[in-house]
């Protein structure tokens, strides 16, 4: 696939997030109102709860997007990789805030369950009703419409809702079973068990974008076989100083210093770059920079970099 076609493919992806980002913050702003509301008239815990957790979405929809808008920007001689990384900070915004909310909800059940509030059923159950049916539609937008399976910035804002929507039928269940049993419980019940799942989501999403601000090799690559379409080229005697990092959603690094024979011309060590730069592309590394040496370099041999 020619760079071209990727970077087609990649804007169109990148324009149908935005539009679908777009979409869902609108739809999700104007149901948190009315949630929030509907909390405090119901008095129900796991409505506010929703209600919140519903905020803090709006806001990690908004962030996902301001960070979409900004991945656009081209690089300059200040940030010689443009914003795309601030995709990457989005995301650890997301899962940070996913944490936070899982574990506020959870202590707010927990004093309530030691002072129970009369939960008025009816209304809690309408309004949940509706919030279940507008984070249906806004998930499956995303889901549709978005890269959710590999855009780190898209999943936690994917996240983000889905937690949601199983707070709005976790407060559905504990709803009818205060309507039927009179079982008042059931509400800080609820919202534990939705904030446990939003909790493990959050963890997911702080992991793996932190082990990408720290430049650690990509979950998708494995480093000894990228390592290997190095070594198995005939011409390349050894490798060193490699590293492989992730710049931001799809796009991989790789930098390295190979040593081939003083012998060669610039054309062979062009052609051998060539071949390895296609191999790299089908191992998901898109990017790569390697200096080649003669056997008379300086550097050590270690393959991985010892800079002290």
């Amino acid at each position: 696939m020619s760079s071209h076609n990727h970077d087609h493919n990649h804007s169109h992806v990148h324009t149908n997030n935005k539009k679908v980002l777009l979409f869902s913050f609108i739809i999700i702003a104007i149901f948190m109102v009315v949630e929030i509301i509907g909390g405090f008239v119901a008095n129900s815990l796991a409505l506010l709860s929703d209600g919140l957790h519903m905020f803090s979405d709006a806001i990690s929809l908004g962030v996902a997007l301001v960070a979409f808008i900004y991945a656009e920007k081209h690089a300059t001689l200040n940030k010689t990789f443009g914003y795309k990384r601030f995709e990457i900070l989005a995301a650890l915004f997301n899962g940070v805030t996913l944490f936070v909310i899982g574990i506020m909800i959870i202590i707010e059940a927990i004093k309530r369950m030691f002072n129970p509030i009369e939960v008025q059923s009816t209304e809690m159950f309408i309004i949940s009703v509706i919030g279940l049916i507008v984070n249906v539609i806004v998930a499956t937008l995303m889901f549709k419409g978005g890269d959710t399976k590999d855009n780190i910035n898209m999943r936690g804002a994917f996240l983000h809702v889905l937690g949601d929507l199983l707070g709005s039928v976790g407060a559905i269940v504990a709803a009818i079973i205060i309507w039927i049993w009179g079982f008042t419980l059931a509400d800080p019940i609820a919202s534990i068990i939705v904030s446990l799942l939003i909790i493990k989501s959050g963890w997911g999403i702080t992991k793996s974008s932190v082990n990408i601000l720290m430049e650690g090799t990509p979950s998708n690559i494995d480093m000894e076989t990228a390592i290997s379409v190095l070594t198995e080229e005939p011409e390349i005697i050894a490798v060193h100083d490699c590293h492989l990092w992730t710049i931001s959603n799809d796009i991989n690094a790789l930098s390295c210093h190979a040593v081939v024979s003083p012998k060669l011309s610039i054309d062979d060590c062009e052609y051998i770059l060539q071949r390895i730069e296609h191999n790299l592309a089908h191992l998901n590394i898109q990017h790569m920079t390697i200096q080649l040496e003669t056997p008379k370099h300086k550097h050590d041999d270690h393959t991985l970099c010892t800079l002290h």
